[in-house]
């Protein structure tokens, strides 16, 4: 068998040998890194591996360690927790619920806003779905809910954290969408390619979220008006009518001081992710301190979630570079470059079976794990078949957020499950959000069906972004001078002859040719 068939072939069942042993309950970081090693090992024994590659390990992780961009992943991380820590969300949600509990799906629409609104403050799936849980679940059951509608609202609407901005997801893929973006680009020739920053996919995110939390807003009204008895309507007396005005600007005033602190310094351009992430985990702190929750004790433990939440990921994102560069020195990018590539429909069949597979695998393994070992290997391929590199990663935002909800390893669904007791069962809380997954897969088809959604936006606010669609809508391409561009050289083509020595030609308006002339002498010194 021919040495690079046979790389490929240890490649493909690496990948595969890697996914049963996730299944199997091995922890992740330490599988990508403990398959990986063991193939490498493998194909340095055929004569298909040359060991010299894994001496670039060093080189990568030095380089995240350095990265300032992913700095603002803790900081991010803090800021969410102690934000849990302030009772922000509860303060939300119990407020909202007197504004839209009068309306028959009012408490469920109150959620999905609270999700939004928390998603654009903290960004933790996983201390939004719990918090939600805790506060609302009860409340619905008491007003009558439909125990699958509700385990399905307070699901999906905590997973808005993965794509409404700011969120850690986002900021790795930002950053790894950047490297894939050069790797592809030096492939096609551009050596100056324009990059692809984690403000600009957050901008690009943020019209997608918004519009999957109206979607849900959406698909709840629906419910309200084919199905009352399943979201009945909340009484409220005319006491709490007359505080009500005043309660929802003392709770909305916070959350929307923070989102535009954060979010609005990064779609400004006034400061980059990392710099409003820490004014992030600052302000986050002072609304603690406001609610009287700040003390020693919670610094302590906020600072212990911290540090467990960004080590698992980073852990994670180690052992997926060990595997990414055994996959690729055995070959395997090639294969994912030849499939991609023969796929009908050229580049959007291709995106299609990117999206599938993601898809697919977020029904057993988590989002970072998925971006981590998707995104390295098929982001350069898709960019160099013509897919633009900042709405690719909007759409594989949308596209993971759905890990969250898909049985049998949707996260949100174990959270909800650990803090529901008898409030509702295994079984209603996975039919509750199949129809919230399908939202979600519709989303993803807006997305596709019209680009413009996750590039508008970055279009208007970043002038270095990826501009507007062709007027067939058929390709994404950056803006280009009018007028014929010459290349560089060209530009210092009058310094010197045909024969190499200095020109003394002077081409109207551009009079620099002799000024050059003595650096170039034919045996007298230079100078005057």
């Amino acid at each position: 068998m021919q040495p690079a068939l046979l790389g490929e072939l240890l490649a493909l069942l690496m990948f595969l040998c890697t996914l049963v042993a996730v299944l199997a309950g091995y922890p992740v970081a330490f599988t990508l890194a403990g398959t990986a090693l063991l193939f490498a090992w493998a194909g340095h024994g055929l004569g298909v591996f040359d060991p010299a590659l894994l001496t670039g390990l060093a080189s990568r992780y030095f380089g995240t360690m350095v990265n300032e961009v992913l700095v603002a992943v803790p900081l991010f991380v803090f800021m969410g927790v102690m934000l849990e820590r302030s009772r922000l969300a509860e303060t939300l949600l119990t407020t909202m619920g007197e504004l839209f509990g009068s309306l028959r799906g009012g408490l469920g629409i109150s959620v999905v806003l609270v999700g939004a609104l928390l998603a654009a403050s903290t960004g933790i799936v996983g201390a939004t779905v719990v918090t939600m849980g805790l506060l609302s679940l009860p409340a619905m059951a008491r007003a009558g809910y439909d125990p699958k509608l509700s385990a399905g609202i307070i699901c999906a609407s905590g997973t808005l954290g993965q794509i409404i901005p700011p969120s850690t997801v986002l900021i790795f893929m930002g950053d790894m969408l950047q490297g894939a973006n050069q790797t592809a680009q030096l492939a096609l020739g551009n050596f100056a390619p324009e990059p692809v920053s984690v403000g600009q996919l957050f901008a690009g995110a943020l019209l997608p979220g918004l519009l999957l939390a109206g979607l849900y807003v959406g698909w709840v009204v629906v419910q309200a008006v084919v199905n009352p008895a399943a979201c009945p309507a909340l009484p409220l007396d005319a006491a709490d009518r007359r505080r009500l005005p005043r309660k929802v600007l003392l709770a909305l005033a916070p959350p929307l001081l923070l989102i535009l602190a954060v979010l609005g310094s990064i779609l400004a351009g006034i400061a980059s992710p990392t710099e409003s992430a820490s004014v992030g985990a600052v302000g986050a702190m002072a609304l603690a301190a406001a609610n009287r929750r700040l003390d020693l004790e919670v610094l302590r433990q906020v600072m212990r979630s911290t540090l467990t939440i960004s080590s698992m990921v980073f852990v994670i994102l180690m052992g997926a570079s060990v595997f990414s560069l055994v996959f690729r020195g055995l070959g395997g990018e090639r294969i994912v470059e030849d499939v991609l590539s023969a796929m009908p429909g050229g580049k959007w069949g291709a995106l299609l079976l990117v999206m599938a597979l993601m898809f697919v695998l977020g029904f057993f393994l988590d989002t970072f794990e998925i971006i981590f070992i998707v995104v390295p290997i098929t982001a350069p391929v898709l960019i160099r078949l013509g897919v633009d590199p900042l709405w690719l990663g909007v759409m594989m935002g949308v596209n993971l957020q759905t890990s969250f909800l898909t049985p049998p390893f949707g996260f949100a669904l174990f959270y909800l499950r650990g803090v529901a007791g008898r409030l509702v069962s295994t079984l209603d809380i996975y039919r509750g959000v199949l129809p919230f997954v399908g939202i979600q897969v519709l989303c993803v088809g807006l997305l596709m069906a019209v680009p413009s959604l996750g590039t508008w936006l970055p279009e208007r606010l970043f002038a270095a972004g990826p501009v507007a669609l062709q007027p067939d809508g058929e390709e994404l391409r950056r803006p280009t001078p009018a007028g014929p561009v010459e290349p560089r050289s060209q530009e210092f083509e009058n310094l010197f002859g045909p024969d190499g020595r200095a020109s003394s030609r002077q081409p109207p308006g551009q009079p620099w040719g002799p000024e050059f002339e003595d650096l170039f002498s034919t045996g007298r010194p230079p100078g005057p």
